[in-house]
């Protein structure tokens, strides 16, 4: 049995990814370091996209414009407004008035809802939560004059309604809000039949209100409920408050414009418009992220109504996948609704119901759409169903409140997070990283403390990677330290896990700082070719190693790389691991291909003078080293034959080999090396070396 004192000191005392983790699949090699980079483009949540800088990112401005605490800190009330269960009682006449003063039913069904309840008498409004389904059922009650307006307990059995109506009473009116419909308690035509029978006798009329439910008989004629644009109803709104010259400064203030850019419920357009009046820059900026944050708030609140603790693990998943394939969303959010079930109690093992919440209904309460769209795969591109928020800025703080708002639910989140960063799909991998980065950006220390440092020295490489892909994603987004963080994992002299990871994660960030990630790589070289020689019968930690060549080939051929071609060149002189791994390093961006017509980097020669002559010392270099001399040949003779089938190639290759050929013996050796390179796979030598041949003897 778990501890749980010891789980609530330690959140992941009980998720420790070393001791506790789900059958996996046998271990696999490193993933290289180039298909990493392509999973984490490809994968990575839109608001996270690699823009050239680290700027413009959804989640950082999302999270780091955090409204709680600032010193306009200001409280919305947005209750009373939407829906929501009524006790029973007559509703005051001032209530109906001032819901009157701000109602807007241009553009709505309106009139036709009421001319339908002038003639049956009863009607069920239903509509999607937040529509205003409550004040536009008041307010045909007090378009046809059915007032005072009661309230009814929505607990009532649909069978009993007509109960109800026994005795005539005071109010001619009456309001159920959300009546409970249920698989049990399901509303068939007989129950309206018999209501619009009293209901007439009484001379009074009823609205009903409800969700989309799949219990409600096909039979019954509902009254749907779609709510005005928010554009009408904040300049309607505004109208009634102020002069039309005021309200149209208001509407075509640029944070007003971008505010209706967006989808919003009725509620917060009627507070943003109370917002505009008061005329406060402050919160008329801050409004928007405030109403988003109140919004998942209620989400996340204690009570299992509106929202099931279902629906909250499928929230979480839907952030943490947004824009991803539904059937995975639905199929991940399960196994964490199984770990944020048995939270506190290990034994708990009721089963999990195998169908769910419909998916419109899901997506409606989630906020989300539905809508066709391609799906990268290691196979290529597939059309799926995929599921994302209405608005972008929504999945980043629902993370946020869910790791710094209840942390109880950190112990479930980390167990879930840790079968994610195995699992055999790069898109689950990468979107397990990016929800991690924001954690990052959130709460540093314990996300480093909880996840990341335990991802890092794990013996799964799925798991390492995956820590390396969340540091990566933590800086694209600005969170705190990360650049210090790797710079000290990759010199770790003691850790050969962790140094890993940092020297992986340098490759993909470190082209932000060439010139210290350079550093650093440089002095774990060192520290291995120190170790090879106070252990002559050792070879140093190999995958470290290994790793350190191919981070400098990923500088070099980032948008820093011609500060690391010349910081490659300068370490020629210095310590001879320098020295290798300069060479080594250039030797591994040659031999890169990306599936390019042009090898990158010696399409990059073809564009730079300058490039190319420091290409083609550092070539000469190589070919000239004992050490690297069959590899630099290698190069070589790849771009030859990728020459042969680019004119493009043969073009650049051209121009370089007379810079290579420094003297008589260079251009021997390249002539010889022309004149014996084979075909692919058996095949004639190229035709291009011929003509490269002849280029080379005219230079």
């Amino acid at each position: 049995m778990s501890d749980p004192a010891a789980a609530e000191a330690d959140p992941a005392a009980a998720t420790d990814p070393q001791k506790t983790q789900p059958t996996a699949e046998p271990e696999q090699p490193a993933q290289e370091p180039w298909a990493a980079r392509r999973d984490l483009n490809a994968h990575t949540p839109p608001s996270m996209a690699f823009r050239g800088t680290n700027h413009g990112v959804t989640a950082q401005q999302v999270i780091g414009d955090v409204i709680t605490g600032s010193k306009t800190e200001i409280h919305y009330d947005f209750s009373g407004l939407g829906g929501g269960g009524q006790v029973s009682g007559e509703i005051p006449a001032e209530t109906l008035e001032r819901l009157a003063g701000e109602f807007v039913h241009e553009g709505t069904s309106f009139a036709v809802l009421l001319e339908r309840l002038r003639h049956e008498h009863v009607l069920v409004l239903t509509g999607d939560p937040f529509t205003g389904r409550r004040t536009a059922a008041l307010m045909l009650l007090r378009q046809l004059g059915a007032t005072p307006v009661r309230a009814m307990d929505r607990d009532v059995p649909p069978g009993d309604l007509s109960l109800r109506f026994r005795s005539r009473e005071d109010a001619r009116g009456h309001l159920l809000c959300d009546l409970e419909i249920s698989r049990e308690q399901p509303l068939r035509e007989a129950h309206l039949l018999a209501l619009r029978s009293r209901l007439r006798e009484q001379n009074a009329y009823l609205v009903i209100t409800t969700a989309h439910s799949p219990y409600v008989e096909a039979t019954i004629a509902l009254a749907p409920w779609q709510p005005p644009a928010p554009q009408a109803v904040l300049s309607t709104l505004l109208l009634k408050r102020t002069d039309p010259a005021r309200a149209a400064e208001l509407l075509a203030l640029p944070g007003v414009v971008a505010f209706l850019s967006r989808e919003h419920q009725v509620r917060e357009v009627v507070q943003y418009a109370g917002v505009l009046i008061r005329a406060d820059e402050q919160q008329i900026k801050d409004f928007p992220l405030i109403a988003l944050e109140r919004q998942v708030q209620e989400w996340f609140e204690e009570a299992e109504t509106p929202v099931q603790l279902r629906e909250k693990a499928f929230l979480i998943a839907l952030a943490a996948f947004d824009n991803g394939p539904y059937a995975l969303i639905a199929e991940l959010s399960d196994i964490l609704y199984k770990d944020l079930r048995s939270t506190g109690d290990d034994s708990y093992q009721k089963p999990i119901p195998v169908f769910g919440t419909h998916i419109a209904k899901r997506l409606q309460g989630a906020r989300a759409r539905r809508y066709s769209a391609e799906e990268q795969t290691e196979w290529g591109p597939v059309t799926q169903v995929k599921a994302g928020f209405k608005d972008d800025r929504v999945a980043p703080i629902v993370l946020r409140e869910v790791w710094t708002g209840h942390p109880a639910a950190r112990p479930a989140l980390i167990k879930w997070l840790n079968t994610l960063s195995i699992d055999g799909r790069p898109f689950v991998r990468t979107r397990a990283a990016a929800t991690v980065a924001v954690l990052a950006y959130t709460d540093l220390p314990s996300t480093m403390a909880l996840v990341i440092e335990r991802w890092a020295g794990a013996k799964e490489t799925r798991r390492q990677l995956t820590a390396v892909s969340a540091l990566t994603l933590a800086d694209r987004i600005n969170a705190p330290n990360i650049p210090q963080i790797v710079d000290g994992w990759s010199i770790d002299e003691q850790d050969p896990k962790r140094a890993w990871v940092g020297i992986r994660a340098l490759g993909l960030i470190g082209f932000q700082r060439p010139v210290e990630s350079l550093t650093a790589l440089r002095a774990q070289a060192r520290h291995q070719y120190e170790k090879r020689l106070e252990q002559p019968a050792g070879a140093g930690d190999q995958q470290v190693v290994a790793e350190l060549p191919q981070s400098v080939a990923l500088l070099l051929l980032s948008p820093a790389g011609a500060t690391v071609l010349t910081e490659l060149l300068s370490a020629l002189e210095g310590h001879p691991s320098s020295r290798t791994l300069a060479l080594e390093g250039f030797l591994t961006a040659c031999e890169r291909h990306d599936h390019t017509a042009c090898p990158p980097l010696l399409d990059w020669t073809a564009r730079s003078p300058t490039v190319a002559s420091a290409v083609a010392r550092l070539l000469r270099i190589t070919i000239n080293d004992r050490d690297t001399n069959e590899r630099a040949e290698n190069v070589l003779r790849n771009w030859v034959r990728a020459a042969d089938k680019d004119a493009g190639t043969a073009g650049a290759l051209a121009q370089l080999l007379p810079a290579l050929a420094a003297g008589p013996r260079d251009a021997a050796r390249l002539d010889h090396l022309l004149d014996t390179v084979p075909g692919v796979d058996g095949q004639p030598r190229p035709q291009v070396a011929s003509r490269l041949r002849a280029t080379l003897a005219h230079a």
